[in-house]
């Protein structure tokens, strides 16, 4: 990997001289599609100049991070909750199922994790931390976000070449102007999130 060249650089690791993974989700705010979860164990060496927060990156410097990423990982593994059982749960607690299921799928057991954001359940006996705004400071949370984005991106994009007529190519799901217009013409489908109610209510649900 490149070494940063920049004033400012996340750091590679929370707890020294521990197995460590970082996890994010991608989708939480969405009124279709599934959220996805990613789970990524890092070198405790590693350092990139670009890898940041997903959501400041370009398409292009996703794709091109999300191969860097899976290929200097000890471990990553990606997962995903659909919009269904995000209806029955809620969407809080669907991403922090989407990240278990991810931290399950690891080929290598963590002693530790860092989340993204202020919510999560604790997994199994591993300790964890939750961070605000992980994804800026911390290159195992940023590479789960590039990950989850990415991997979700392609599924919206999947999805939209059966309903087309919803721009989740463009809007991946989010509830953009051209999004509630189309829910208004051609109804919902079976990929919309009804407990949203096409209002995100659901952000700041409690457990």
């Amino acid at each position: 990997m490149s070494s940063s060249d920049h004033s400012f650089t996340l750091k590679s690791f929370y707890k020294e001289n521990t197995l460590e993974a970082g996890c994010d989700e991608a989708g939480r705010g969405c009124i279709a599609g599934p959220v996805f979860a990613a789970a990524v164990i890092l070198p405790p060496d590693f350092n990139h100049s670009l890898l940041n927060d997903s959501k400041i990156l370009s398409a292009n410097e996703r794709k091109k991070l999300r191969e860097e990423i899976k290929e200097f990982a000890i471990s990553w593994s990606v997962e995903y909750i659909d919009n269904g059982t995000i209806d029955k749960l809620n969407i809080l607690r669907a991403s922090i199922l989407a990240m278990h299921k991810a931290i399950d799928k690891l080929n290598i057991n963590p002693q530790f994790l860092i989340i993204d954001g202020n919510r999560f359940i604790k997994y199994k006996s591993v300790e964890h931390k939750c961070i605000i705004k992980g994804d800026s400071k911390y290159f195992s949370i940023a590479a789960a976000s590039v990950l989850a984005k990415t991997y979700r991106d392609d599924y919206m994009k999947k999805i939209h070449e059966k309903y087309n007529k919803y721009g989740w190519d463009s809007n991946k799901g989010y509830a953009t102007k051209q999004h509630r217009e189309a829910i208004n013409r051609f109804g919902l489908t079976p990929y919309h999130r009804r407990s949203f109610r096409i209002l995100n209510n659901q952000l700041n649900l409690k457990f």
